[in-house]
């Protein structure tokens, strides 16, 4: 009696090793994919990348109490964890594309386009997008589907073929992937992935180097700058902070690349005439210099969104006189090169305080990063309705009918920064030495008759008024420090700042949405 042997045992441990292999093939194909359009438009626009095109728009789609976790969870962290987010979801996605390959390689070709289509249409979803913006989606497109037809072709789409009919064994060689074929088109790949990745970012990077732009002295300048406590005591916040250290806080992920010779600023809507200006226009007019501290609304009790710094101008009110404001405007709805929109109550832009448009910050031409060429900056108001960073137009218009990016969103349209202090040493919970302390940070009550005084109070005892530094101006934060005999054990410090027109810092905690937070900063510290 013969016995016709049964097919081959299929291993469940092979299986999923082939099928980790096929996804990781669409893997491996959708990052040569992305690295090809991140270095095409590192040539065009670094905006249209096909990462950072979905990544702007998921930033727009995201409700604000969701955006605000995540500037509080992971602070300057946040665009990174972003960017991480939507590329884990694209190479999850792309794992489901490279598992269709193996048997239908035209259905995984198809969802890797789909997924270019989509960033493809996200850059031009873009309010200042070019048609060349889809270029790089379909650059990463056509990169992408080929790589996963290639390592598809190197591979064996049908490693367990079906027993031949009548049950006969087969003496065919085994259909098996030829792991040869797959490891060398890998490699190539990797390679190639990693190699365009890395000249994409160095493209980028060189291109976002500091402008070469000579800033002419201003007519007007600031009194000198008086030395801070950060040199008796190095903990506390430096009085002026470099450029490198400047919060930064907005919704793009990446930084607009503008070409000063080409820019231009536009002065329209409820004005006696339009009016265009260049960078050498602008550097024409009498500039001055101001010392003046920008916050963050979405600065929480104690956070690090904030930053003072020295700013070159033209005073907004004598490029808004070019124009001639008319009678009916209550905002200025300014615009930067991508189209990002803020809105500016009229009233507070030209009270008397020192607005500027701005084109340098501390002795250079304006970072690339915070705003260059032009950016506004208005002391006392939060950045969200006065610090429109890559200006290009200023639109005098109503709330009634015009609404900007935050506005739209139901933040607060009059925002004044309000009175705020922070402990900057010693830090939450750490463990000091007995004896002889420093508690010390800075306070700040921009254009609300600057801080006027300092208190400390240590376990719920008595305010004990601080030792303030240097006065550059109330539109400038302040240093303060207060010596502290620390004894042993566990103790709450709590600070609180009053201004110079009297009012006390508000004890009352509230969130950063919808006009700013509020509340005492109490820390806990440990001496032994």
């Amino acid at each position: 009696m013969s016995h016709t042997p049964s097919p081959p045992t299929r291993s469940l441990a092979r299986r999923g090793l082939v099928w980790l292999g096929y996804a990781g093939c669409g893997v491996l194909a959708a990052l040569v994919g992305t690295a090809a359009g991140h270095l095409t438009a590192s040539l065009l626009d670094p905006a249209s990348s096909p990462v950072l095109a979905v990544g702007s728009t998921v930033i727009d789609l995201t409700p604000t109490p969701m955006k605000e976790w995540a500037i509080r969870t992971f602070g300057d962290d946040d665009k990174t964890v972003l960017v991480g987010s939507v590329m884990a979801g694209v190479l999850l996605l792309a794992g489901v594309a490279g598992l269709l390959a193996r048997r239908r390689p035209a259905a995984g070709a198809a969802l890797l386009a789909l997924l270019t289509v989509l960033a493809g249409a996200a850059a031009l979803a873009r309010p200042q997008a070019a048609v060349t913006d889809v270029v790089p989606s379909l650059v990463a497109a056509l990169t992408g589907v080929g790589a996963l037809l290639w390592l598809v072709r190197a591979a064996d789409p049908d490693p367990w073929p079906a027993p031949p009919a009548g049950g006969s064994t087969s003496t065919t060689p085994s259909t098996s992937p030829s792991r040869r074929g797959v490891l060398v088109a890998a490699g190539v790949l990797g390679v190639a992935a990693a190699v365009m990745a890395g000249a994409g970012r160095w493209l980028t990077r060189l291109r976002l180097q500091p402008a070469d732009v000579d800033l002419p002295a201003a007519t007007d300048r600031a009194p000198r700058f008086p030395a801070g406590l950060e040199e008796r005591f190095p903990e506390i916040t430096a009085l002026r902070t470099p450029a490198e250290d400047f919060y930064r806080v907005d919704t793009r992920l990446d930084v607009p690349l503008v070409d000063v010779d080409d820019w231009r600023l536009t002065i329209d809507g409820d004005v006696r005439s339009t009016v265009t200006l260049s960078f050498e226009d602008l550097l024409a007019m009498p500039l001055v210099e101001r010392d003046i501290t920008l916050t963050c609304v979405s600065n929480s009790v104690g956070g690090p969104y904030v930053g003072g710094a020295r700013w070159l101008g033209v005073r907004l009110t004598d490029v808004l006189d070019l124009a001639g404001v008319g009678t009916s405007a209550d905002q200025i709805l300014s615009t930067d090169v991508d189209g990002m929109t803020i809105s500016t109550p009229l009233d507070l832009a030209t009270d008397g305080r020192d607005a500027l448009v701005a084109v340098g910050m501390n002795g250079a031409a304006l970072p690339r990063e915070h705003g260059f060429p032009v950016r506004l900056v208005i002391p006392g108001l939060y950045g969200f309705i006065s610090a429109t960073k890559w200006l290009e137009r200023m639109t005098l218009t109503t709330y009634a009918a015009e609404s900007a990016y935050w506005t739209d969103r139901d933040w607060a349209t009059d925002a004044p920064i309000k009175l705020a202090s922070r402990i900057d040493t010693p830090g939450s919970f750490d463990t000091i030495d007995a004896g002889d302390a420093v508690i010390g940070g800075i306070a700040w009550a921009q254009h609300r008759g600057g801080v006027a005084r300092v208190e400390v109070s240590i376990d719920g005892g008595a305010w004990q008024p601080a030792r303030l530094g240097p006065d550059v101006g109330e539109d400038y934060w302040r240093q303060w420090w207060m010596p502290w005999a620390a004894e042993p054990g566990r103790h709450t410090l709590t600070v609180r700042a009053v201004n110079g027109d009297g009012e006390t810092q508000m004890p009352v905690r509230a969130a950063p949405f919808p006009e700013g937070a509020s509340g005492l900063q109490e820390i806990v510290v440990d001496v032994e």
